[in-house]
């Protein structure tokens, strides 16, 4: 890695964390835990960056009671005040911005620039809650009754127990931590264990923020942990919401845990989506957001365009242009701003992408951009691989699961209502978005009868989602929303109130009950 790529680990100890190998902590507090060390290697140059212990169930246990008891005092501080601590963590971010990102695309391996975006959505995010700080309405109605008012009002819920994904290693955490805050909620966070040090920067940084503005101990909690530790948050009943980021297989096992003892779960899963390519789309505009929706962050975005369902007037012009903009692209460090492409996660990672490229030929697939390993004295972590597209049928299985790496999959279709057929007709339903001219086709994508994603764009790929928006997926995506729009109220508990200013007691309808 050349010296103006280098990843500033020291940053770490500007932020006052004297021991790295802690990874339990409940604000300012470090707690040495007994755990099994998590060692951080890099996929850009297979470096052990770090080890990291991992929280035990005793140490769980302590950071519970910690944040319990937070939560007594934070749920009263006004909602406003809660907002000026979240602005003031997001002119922190603003400081760390650059190292930050830096370690970001250096453990996870997403190109500089996505990781520098990626800490701009938590600066984002932090905007927008500090906003939402001052507008967590409820509503008035009438009330049948004389003399009677009703209204509705929302309270926090408690402590919120957040799982996220190394593909977002930070800002998934920020969406819906910063929305938990300004909602009166404290958080415990179990990082991926593939991207601990990200989650240890985090929480040094708003500790700074929390120590200047005399936040009690426990609001913000880190344990650093495997599925152990993932279990021990969804089946504690002391915490009545877990937002679980990752595989569909994952979340179902969250959400089976969860359900059992009637808690919450808001779950961000797998996504399968397609961008549908019609007659009259602009195809200068399609192929830069096909491109990066399919090989940003290496294909390992819950949003990466899997699918291109193309018209077949379209695919031979298509497929020319595609495997002209693929030989383009650069693959390699991803702190090197000249490369397009990163290292996919780890060697597990790179083994399911091989096996879903022999499943795609077998299949009967034809690659017309051949996939593979790259090998040489650059790529020695074993890490990078060859973005893939391949003209497939829909119905394949393979072509049905997501695959996190860089496959394209091309499917010709006749008529719009078969693309959208075929776009829908797959478990997953996240992202979705048709490049059209034509108002007719935008339209009848949006409609009820269109897309069943949670997200449906038209002329713009399948990443790239802004936080104004709640973010999230139907069928096997999970269902949830987080980030902007209302998905706020995910964090709170709904209370409906009826006040009686009169001297009677009529009650609702119309029932009598005289003694």
């Amino acid at each position: 890695m050349s010296k103006d790529n280098a990843v500033n680990l020291d940053f770490l100890e500007e932020l006052g964390l004297e021991n790295k190998n802690a990874g339990v902590s409940t604000g300012l507090q470090w707690i040495d835990g007994k755990g099994k060390f998590l060692d951080s290697h890099s996929p850009v140059d297979g470096a052990l960056i770090g080890k990291v212990r991992s929280a035990t169930a005793d140490d769980y246990e302590d950071t519970v009671l910690v944040a319990q008891e937070a939560f007594k005092v934070w749920r009263k501080v006004p909602a406003p005040q809660r907002g000026e601590v979240v602005r003031q963590i997001g002119e922190e971010l603003r400081k760390f911005k650059d190292p930050l990102g830096r370690l970001v695309s250096y453990e996870m391996g997403k190109s500089l620039q996505e990781g520098w975006g990626e800490v701009q959505e938590m600066i984002d995010i932090c905007d927008f809650a500090v906003g939402l700080s001052r507008q967590l309405y409820g509503l008035t109605m009438h009330s049948e009754r004389p003399d009677h008012r009703m209204y509705e009002q929302y309270h926090p819920l408690g402590v919120v127990g957040i799982i996220s994904a190394f593909n977002f290693p930070v800002a998934v955490w920020a969406w819906n931590t910063m929305l938990a805050w300004v909602c009166g909620d404290v958080c415990i966070w179990k990082p991926s264990e593939k991207t601990p040090l990200c989650g240890i920067a985090c929480q040094k940084i708003v500790a700074r923020v929390f120590e200047q503005n005399k936040v009690p101990e426990g609001v913000s909690c880190l344990v650093n942990g495997g599925r152990k530790i993932g279990e021990l948050l969804s089946g504690d009943s002391r915490i009545p919401l877990i937002s679980a980021t990752g595989s569909t297989r994952m979340g179902k096992e969250v959400a089976t845990k969860v359900a059992g003892r009637l808690g919450r779960s808001l779950l961000e899963l797998g996504g399968n989506n397609a961008v549908i390519i019609t007659p009259s789309a602009d195809l200068e505009m399609c192929i830069p957001a096909i491109v990066f929706g399919a090989v940003g962050t290496c294909g390992q975005r819950c949003t990466s365009t899997r699918r291109l369902i193309v018209h077949k007037s379209l695919v031979t012009k298509l497929k020319k242009n595609l495997t002209k903009a693929y030989a383009q692209l650069n693959i390699g460090d991803p702190l090197d701003q000249n490369n397009h492409v990163g290292p996919l996660i780890d060697h597990d990672a790179v083994e399911k992408y091989l096996d879903t490229i022999k499943e795609v030929k077998k299949a009967g697939g034809k690659f017309i951009v051949n996939g593979g390993i790259l090998k040489g004295k650059k790529y020695a972590s074993g890490c990078y691989v060859k973005p893939a597209v391949a003209v497939v049928k829909n119905e394949m299985e393979i072509v049905q699961h997501e695959t996190f790496a860089p496959i394209l999959y091309i499917i010709p279709y006749s008529k719009l209502e078969d693309a959208i057929r075929m776009q829908n007709d797959v478990p997953q339903g996240l992202s979705s978005a048709i490049m059209t001219t034509d108002m007719r086709e935008s339209e009848t994508f949006l409609s009820c009868a269109g897309s069943d994603c949670g997200i449906a764009n038209v002329n713009i790929g399948t990443s790239g989602a802004e936080i104004g928006g709640a973010f999230g997926g139907e069928k096997e995506t999970g269902g949830g929303r987080e980030s902007g729009s209302d998905a706020w109220k995910v964090y709170m508990r709904r209370q409906t109130n009826t006040l009686n200013y009169g001297t009677a007691l009529p009650l609702a309808q119309g029932i009598k009950f005289d003694l």
